[in-house]
């Protein structure tokens, strides 16, 4: 952030994450990525991504794959409305392993490493969702696997 003592653990500016210019670009048909952080942007951190869902995502985009990561993940889903905390204002398909959860309220999914997760479906967004995730890694790592 800037040149204090401390001023490097804060991020206020989006810095690129690493995925393709191609992944990068269909994201941002259907999402605005907010922040990401990881070991790659301050030094000794965990990766966090935060981001706006604005419409579904199409077939075929990254999130619509199943994967593992070796460490633990949050993902979190909010509704954009304060006034309505818990009315997400969208339908969300997610998968944890051979179950599928349909996701209508705000909440946050705990996937322990090693289990296979996703696809994320955005079928519906009536207003924009706030979306968040975290994993207890340094850089965004995964495993893309078989269905």
């Amino acid at each position: 952030m800037d040149n204090t003592k401390y001023g490097k653990y804060i991020v206020t500016q989006l810095k690129t994450p690493p995925f393709s210019p191609e992944r990068i670009e269909s994201y941002a048909t259907w999402a605005t990525r907010v922040l990401w952080m990881d070991k790659n942007n301050v030094d000794g951190a965990f990766q966090m991504n935060c981001s706006w869902y604005r419409h579904p995502n199409p077939a075929g985009s990254a999130e619509t794959y199943a994967h593992t990561h070796e460490a633990d993940e949050i993902i979190g889903f909010f509704s954009g409305d304060y006034r309505k905390p818990y009315e997400l204002g969208a339908e969300i398909e997610f998968w944890l392993e051979d179950e599928m959860h349909i996701i209508t309220t705000s909440a946050m999914i705990f996937v322990p490493g090693g289990m296979r997760h996703c696809p994320l479906i955005l079928r519906k967004v009536d207003r924009p969702i706030f979306h968040f995730s975290v994993v207890n890694s340094g850089e965004y790592k995964y495993n893309k696997s078989q269905q």
